[in-house]
């Protein structure tokens, strides 16, 4: 294991610490694997739309008005609770090459300045998202009869998630367990 440890150590890490298991865990773990099937449906949504509308446009010359709203809309659904996902899985940008070098001590201790930071950002999201959305509630989308606000909505549902799946990050580092993707 040492050796392991020394050629690979966020690896041997994560086989060295057990997955952290809780109230928390078991409520976070299927809502990341729902908002992950969710975005990759809409992903594939996306694309049938697209090429709806390019079917239209080039082969019927008639291309259908909702299509690029809708397109629009479920971007992003799509890149902000995908990207909440991430940050559950541990699926987003780190600074693992810089932290390899610290002590754990150290290390730890840094993860957790990121993680509040995250969650900071997540919160950032919520009230600008909801005051966001709010302010534009009485508008409504361009072809589709959809309030303007539901542009907001995922900000804000992306905001909670990404603070949810901090905090499980933070309790995992606090008692030196790891937080299993939700694929596994």
């Amino acid at each position: 294991m040492k050796e392991l440890a020394l050629a690979d150590p966020p690896q041997a890490q994560a086989l060295a610490e057990p997955p952290l298991d809780g109230w928390l865990t078991r409520l976070n773990a299927p809502v990341a694997r729902v908002g992950m099937y969710l975005s990759v449906g809409g992903l594939f949504t996306i694309v049938a739309i697209v090429f709806f509308q390019v079917f239209g446009r080039y082969v019927l010359n008639s291309s259908p008005t909702w299509t690029e709203s809708l397109a629009l809309v479920l971007v992003l659904y799509v890149t902000l609770i995908g990207a909440a996902v991430g940050v559950r899985d541990a699926g987003h940008i780190g600074m693992e090459s810089l932290l390899v070098l610290v002590p754990e001590h150290v290390r730890n201790r840094v993860e957790l300045v990121i993680h509040m930071l995250v969650m900071a950002f997540g919160a950032a999201m919520i009230w600008n998202g909801g005051v966001l959305g709010l302010s534009v509630a009485s508008y409504r989308i361009p072809n589709l009869g959809l309030p303007e606000a539901i542009r907001y909505a995922p900000l804000v549902i992306s905001g909670v998630l990404i603070i949810s799946f901090s905090i499980e990050h933070v309790i995992a580092l606090v008692q030196g367990k790891t937080v299993e993707p939700s694929w596994h």
